[in-house]
């Protein structure tokens, strides 16, 4: 294991079965626009569709980190790519409403592959290049869901069954590459040390750390936002927008279904994109000891990181808000330009978080990121159904900053506040009580 693979080829690998995973995982909100028109969704019944692309996330993410842990990723990734290419396939062929929205509930599990890959690159990256890695890791994976929105319909029109079939197929030749090619870790001691903290009692451990808990309610106000935007922007512009874009040229079904989708497309390009950016900020917030608020740790090594996590957080916030005002401006042309601002803070926190993350949990990195980027995505079910039932079409986005944004931000001031020592063993419960081997010493910066 030592003398196969390169960093270097292993993020590339990574980060394409990322990309195929994406594309897959949101090729359904990509015909968003088709699949309405064929079943006779309604607003509400396009919210259900579009949360469903979470359903499976909380469950499947956790267990997929625990089992990348446990036989190594580039053997959990086939599986991942094996299955869910093959039900991409299967939704091909229905010409029912509960055949495609079964099909398809499964192959959403592909966003799994988010944290294998996580667990693979954080196996073979030093603490120092972390954030920039993760970075380009993710960003890369993450530009599935704008591709897809972007590309799918203007190659396939309406016709979302051949793309679903040629995704699926695409998905199996990836999975035997990833197999053939994948090395788990740098070095046999990190895969071995991986396979031992893959338990049960291991990731009961984790779970119930302050640490962890704040930093999953982060993903969920960032990633979680970003996929249930993913899945949701394609139908809002089409029903909020519908006006302007018709006067613009857009009557067609087929018109307003690229144009909904291009749209869309602007957040995730940016969510995606400028992740890399956000890792690289994150290094350079460690390297210069940036702690701008006043509130949160200031004095360990990695209170810079936690700074700039915090700072994604804000501004996240506030675009939301903004993007309520855009929309009930009747503005798109403002509107789309909140959007694109919102995928750069999006970009921000998620960047900022898994160049944290695996450093404070060096020693239990899928089970940690099964954990966080498992429950958040929680959020990305919710927000859609938040945005599709309040009265107002446009209200939503402000809705969710307040009643939850600003209550996870203050959860997460109170588990880095200024004068505490970050521990990551700090939970419900101690180490010796859970029975895990020791506790998550070698993490504790200070």
């Amino acid at each position: 294991m030592d003398k196969k693979g390169t960093k270097v080829g292993q993020l590339i690998l990574a980060a394409s079965g990322f990309l195929v995973s994406f594309i897959m995982w949101f090729a359904t909100a990509a015909f968003s626009v088709a699949i309405m028109q064929e079943y006779g969704l309604e607003k509400a019944q396009l919210a259900v569709l579009a949360s469903s692309a979470m359903w499976l996330q909380p469950f499947f993410r956790q267990y997929a980190g625990v089992v990348a842990d446990k036989i190594g990723a580039p053997k959990a990734a086939a599986i991942a790519l094996t299955y869910t290419g093959v039900f991409s396939i299967l939704s091909s062929f229905g010409h029912n409403y509960t055949w495609l929205f079964i099909t398809r509930l499964v192959v959403a599990t592909a966003g799994i592959f988010f944290v294998i890959g996580i667990q693979h690159v954080a196996q073979w990256f030093n603490k120092q290049e972390m954030g920039l890695a993760q970075g380009i890791y993710a960003g890369t994976g993450n530009v599935g869901a704008g591709l897809g929105a972007l590309m799918l319909p203007r190659i396939y029109g309406l016709d979302y069954r051949s793309a679903f079939l040629h995704l699926g197929v695409l998905a199996l030749v990836l999975a035997v590459v990833y197999y053939r090619i994948g090395v788990a870790a740098v070095d046999r001691k990190r895969a071995v040390q991986a396979r031992k903290t893959a338990t049960l009692r291991d990731t009961l451990y984790v779970v119930t750390r302050y640490a962890s808990i704040a930093l999953m309610l982060q993903y969920a106000m960032t990633f979680g936002l970003e996929i249930g935007l993913n899945a949701w922007l394609p139908g809002y512009y089409r029903l909020a927008f519908k006006g302007q874009f018709e006067a613009i040229g857009y009557t067609s079904l087929e018109a307003l279904a690229i144009a909904a989708g291009t749209v869309a497309a602007v957040q995730s390009f940016n969510a995606s994109l400028w992740r890399p950016f956000s890792g690289y900020v994150s290094d350079i917030f460690l390297r210069k000891k940036w702690t701008p608020w006043p509130f949160l740790t200031q004095h360990q090594n990695i209170s810079p990181r936690i700074h700039w996590v915090f700072t994604a957080m804000v501004a996240v916030s506030i675009m939301m808000i903004l993007l309520t005002f855009a929309g009930l401006s009747g503005n798109l042309t403002l509107s789309v330009t909140i959007l694109a601002i919102l995928g750069f803070t999006i970009a921000f926190g998620t960047g900022s978080n898994f160049g944290l993350t695996p450093v404070l949990f060096s020693k239990n990195p899928g089970v940690a990121t099964g954990f966080i980027g498992g429950i958040s995505t929680v959020g990305g079910i919710i927000y859609p159904l938040v945005f599709g039932l309040v009265p107002n079409i446009h209200i939503g986005y402000a809705t969710v900053a307040v009643l939850m944004f600003i209550p996870f931000m203050l959860i997460f001031i109170v588990a880095f506040k200024r004068g505490q020592h970050i521990d990551v063993d700090a939970g419900l419960g101690t180490w010796e009580k859970y029975g895990v081997a020791g506790p998550l010493e070698e993490t504790k910066l200070s």
